[in-house]
Formats: structure tokens, sequence, C-alpha cells
């Protein structure tokens, strides 16, 4: 492939910025910029001084021969001072000398394609990148780290073993295989559809870990919502007023609680109105509460819940108990005082995270949909089997499971796919 190069560290001032070449050639374009004279040992860094053409700096160069780098091609990078220019001029000059200007996420994609790493596991590293959160790096680098791959690629094999058999019962009928391997399909089948229901189950953890756990604040008017959530942020968020219908539209704000980003909303107070501008933010409000991954309702004493999403975690709050506290609350606290305040946290986080962060998790889309494509092709095949069809027709969805499973890793997944997920990366990674 050819010689591609871009900076790669964030623009602006800074103590270091790096420009990364990838491809072979690379090292020809580094002799002819860096005072080095003589052999370039892989992964030792050099002193010296880097020709920018107009300028020089004085930097390190650092060589890593394929396949042993990221991309698994010969890879250079300069370490020069940091600047916009100074970085400018080292990637100018690299372009000068036969190298063209990386694209969006080429490195990455370069060494997906090179096998250095799944589609999975550059999602994972783009999730890193882009993280708000602890919990989010955390995700993240399991993705990197390809543990969902590993889990597509343990289900695969056990397709594969299904695919054998089914192809045994066809090539030698003779042999009459036909009901023992049949069992043994189903078996495997079902094994199959177990780790495939455990993965599509994580789901919706996944992406509360990877979008952030989305905490609705709700209650009547003038409940304290707008004091906790500006109790809960440490900072005045939200206009804090006696008069009823203060809130007429969502406030938000971003929480961080034991690294799960939480997503805060602040909303109308829930009533009856004549006031067409303060209804529009009870219908909003409605909405947000529907779509919450977490309820925080303050509750007034006698005050009866109303219907909410069965699998929607709700935490009951009696605000204000530096005045009176309620019962029936799972927590009393004071925006005030912040008495209660942490307990408040430990039960969002309980109820809204709560899971463990080391298990293979279903954070994208793609690989809900990927995974809930195997299942049902699987299901598909586990009734054809019990059915007593032909080995041949369940076949199929046999076949259809697996390349579902392909797509996690990649193998399977369409050029437009692998395409549109490098588009999403900032160049020079």
């Amino acid at each position: 492939m050819d010689v591609i190069s871009a900076i790669a560290t964030a623009p602006g001032r800074g103590g270091v910025a790096i420009v990364r070449m990838s491809g072979e050639g690379a090292l020809s374009i580094a002799r002819r910029m860096f005072s080095r004279r003589g052999e370039y040992l892989p992964n030792v860094m050099y002193a010296g001084k880097i020709d920018c053409g107009s300028f020089e700096d004085y930097g390190m160069c650092v060589y890593f021969r394929a396949p042993k780098s990221f991309t698994g091609e010969d890879t250079v990078e300069f370490h020069c001072h940091g600047g916009t220019e100074i970085a400018r001029g080292v990637l100018e000059q690299t372009l000068a000398l036969g190298a063209r200007a990386a694209e969006r996420g080429e490195f990455t994609k370069r060494a997906f394609l090179n096998g250095k790493l799944s589609l999975s596991a550059a999602e994972g590293m783009a999730d890193m990148i882009n993280a708000e959160a602890r919990a989010q790096v955390r995700a993240g680098f399991m993705l990197y780290g390809e543990k969902l791959t590993n889990e597509g690629k343990r289900l695969q094999a056990l397709l594969t073993e299904c695919l054998a058999s089914i192809d045994a019962d066809v090539d030698y009928p003779e042999e009459d295989l036909n009901a023992q391997s049949r069992e043994e399909v189903v078996l495997r089948l079902k094994e199959v559809q177990a780790g495939l229901s455990a993965l599509l189950k994580q789901y919706r953890a996944g992406r509360k870990i990877k979008s952030g756990v989305n905490a609705v604040i709700c209650g009547k008017p003038n409940a304290g919502k707008s004091s906790l959530l500006n109790a809960l942020l440490g900072c005045d968020k939200a206009i804090v007023s006696p008069v009823a219908g203060t809130t007429r539209d969502a406030v938000e704000g971003s929480l961080e609680i034991n690294g799960v980003l939480f997503r805060l909303t602040d909303t109308a107070g829930l009533r009856e109105s004549g006031d067409e501008i303060e209804r529009e933010g009870i219908r909003r409000a409605e909405n947000a509460v529907k779509a919450a991954d977490l309820v925080i309702w303050l509750k007034e004493e006698g005050e009866t819940l109303p219907a909410l999403p069965k699998e929607t975690p709700v935490v009951t709050v009696g605000a204000k108990c530096d005045i009176q506290k309620q019962s029936g609350c799972d927590v009393n606290l004071s925006s005030l005082t912040g008495e209660g305040l942490e307990a408040l946290k430990a039960l969002m986080y309980a109820r809204g995270a709560g899971e463990d962060l080391d298990g293979a998790y279903l954070m994208e889309e793609r690989h809900y949909r990927a995974v809930e494509r195997a299942a049902e092709a699987a299901a598909r095949a586990i009734a054809a089997a019990e059915g007593g069809l032909y080995a041949e027709l369940y076949a199929e969805d046999v076949k259809a499971a697996w390349l579902a499973l392909g797509e996690l890793s990649g193998e399977t997944a369409s050029e437009a796919v692998i395409n549109e997920i490098f588009a999403k990366f900032c160049v020079g990674k």
C-alpha cells in the first residue's frame, strides 16, 4: 500500500506533537527528513533534527517494522515540539516527499485489513477515545480487547461443527448417521442460542454504559426538582423559585457516579394546567419519563406514583427533609444541607447501572442487529431439526447464523459498513 501520513495528536499547543506515516516506503521518507545516518533499529527512539523544508525542529524518530506495528505495515513516527505550525510543517514535508494525506480512521482501517484487530475492536477504540466517563473507557477497552469478538468466534465454532455434521449426513447417507448427528446438532444449536440470548440481554446495560444513564427527575410542581438537580451537579443549573411551574422545559446536566455517566433531566412539574406553554412542558416531561433509564421521583406524603414502564427502575425521594421527613420513600434528603445526597447517588448507581462491567457487551446497534439475526436463524434451525426436516433445509439457517456472527469481527461485514465505521474516526487514528 502507498504511504499515508497524518498528525496523530490533537490540534493546538502542547509539549509534543506526533506525525505518523504508514506503508511501504515510510522509512525511506524518514531517512530524507531525519538527521540520523545509518541503521534504524525497530522500536528504538532516536533523537535528532527533523527537516521540515523551510525550517528544522529538534525531536525524536521511531520506526516500527512490519508486521509488528499497529497497522501491520512499516510505520514511522516523528515526535516534534507541540504547536500547530511545527506539526503542520513536518506533515507537509512528508507529503512533499511522496506520502499522501491519510483519510479518517485510515491507520486503524489498515490495521483491520491486515488482521491486527477486529472490526468490533476498532469500534471499541473509538469508544475509548470518545469516552466521557470511566465506565465508557472500560467498556470500550473490553471491545478493543476482543471480548465480544472472541465470544462471537466461540459461537461461530459451534455452528461450524453443526455444519460439518450436516455435511457428513448429506455426503454419506449410507452410514445412517442422521439420527445421532441431528441430536448433536440440536444440542450445539441450543448452546449457541443460550449464548446469543445472554448477549442480547446485555444490550440495555451496554447501551447505558456507552451513552450514559438517562435519569429523569420528576414529580409535582414545587417538589424541589430543580434544587435537587443543582445539588447533584454542584452548581446552579436550573432556576429555583417558590413559584410552582417555574421549570417549563427540560433542563439537563451530567454527573459521574462510580465512573458511570448519568445524564440528568429536570422536568416540568406534572399537573393539570391551563397555561399552553406549561402544558407543552408537561407533555415533554411525560415523554422524558417514558424514555428514561432511571426515574428519580420526588414523592410527596401520601402521593401514589403514576404508571411507569415496567422495566424502568425508580428511586423515590422525600425532598426537603430539613423541613419534614416523609415516609414510604427510598431516601429522604435536603438539597439545601446535602443530607441524604450520597445515599441517593448510591441508589442511582445501584438501580440505574450496577451491572458487572467485565463481560462481553453489545454496545452498538450494529452488534445488536447482527446477534438478533443470528438468534432468529438459530431458532429456525432448531425448530426444523427437531421437526424432522431434511438437514439440507436447516443448513441454510445455520449458515445464516454463522454469517451474522461474522459481522461482529468484520469477517462478513460489507464494505459499506466497514467504510462507515472508519469514517467516524479522527484523521491520524
